[in-house]
């Protein structure tokens, strides 16, 4: 399934590197996305008249079935996407702290470099810059650039492309979902699963995370973001 870890992407400043964000820059022992979850429930409780279970049943339904939560209601329900994402993205992003490895080792990647999510700029601006890397960053691809459209849809990884004139065989893919992984490699790119830790308590988030892990579309398996960019920078 994949490269030993000996080998690394070759580099060079023509390199893309996209990164997912949560679960991906920061690690998911900070539970960090576990609030958006909570606020997400009640967001469809309130909104559709469910009780919490009814609500708790239908987001993690849509999820699974359409990429995320969002498009499930925007699909089933015609939900208007900003009220949503305003505020389920709501969060207190305290839990995180400045990860100076982390900023050092995308500060040393030569090539431009971009954050790919299925959640707001806000969203993602918040919690890079709660992370000290925000300005790595060239630009955020979210999920308003994606015209709602989630990962791991064929056509938003073209959108992003074409947005940013991003040639597929120089461009290295970081994420957490090994699902959305396949379109990247069918369209060339290197691909790189940061591989969820399961145990009994792990988060469902994690679980869904191993979906869609097998086959030759993963190319490298790491458990850890900061130990790899150091590897590929020879560092």
């Amino acid at each position: 399934m994949s490269k030993e870890l000996t080998t690394t992407p070759n580099i060079d400043t023509q390199t893309v590197y996209l990164f997912d964000l949560d679960n991906t820059l920061y690690p998911p022992e900070k539970n960090l996305f576990a609030h958006v979850d909570v606020r997400m429930t009640s967001f469809i409780e309130e909104k559709l008249k469910l009780t919490h279970d009814e609500a708790f049943h239908i987001q993690k339904k849509y999820w699974k079935e359409y990429g995320t939560t969002l498009s499930g209601l925007m699909q089933i329900h015609g939900l208007e996407p900003d009220e949503f994402l305003d505020f389920v993205h709501d969060i207190d992003v305290s839990p995180l702290t400045p990860d100076p490895e982390l900023s050092n080792a995308l500060a040393n990647l030569p090539g431009k470099k971009y954050i790919f999510t299925n959640g707001t700029q806000k969203h993602a601006e918040r919690v890079s810059d709660r992370l000290g890397v925000l300005h790595h960053f060239d630009d955020i691809f979210d999920i308003r650039a994606a015209d709602y459209v989630p990962k791991p849809d064929r056509n938003v990884y073209h959108k992003l492309i074409a947005n940013y004139d991003i040639k597929p065989e120089e461009t290295i893919f970081f994420e957490d979902m090994a699902r959305n992984l396949l379109p990247a490699h069918e369209l060339g790119m290197t691909t790189v699963w940061l591989k969820p830790k399961l145990s009994e308590n792990a988060p469902e988030h994690s679980k869904i995370g191993h979906e869609g892990a097998d086959g030759d579309h993963i190319h490298y398996v790491i458990d850890n973001l900061v130990d790899f960019l150091s590897l590929m920078n020879g560092k």
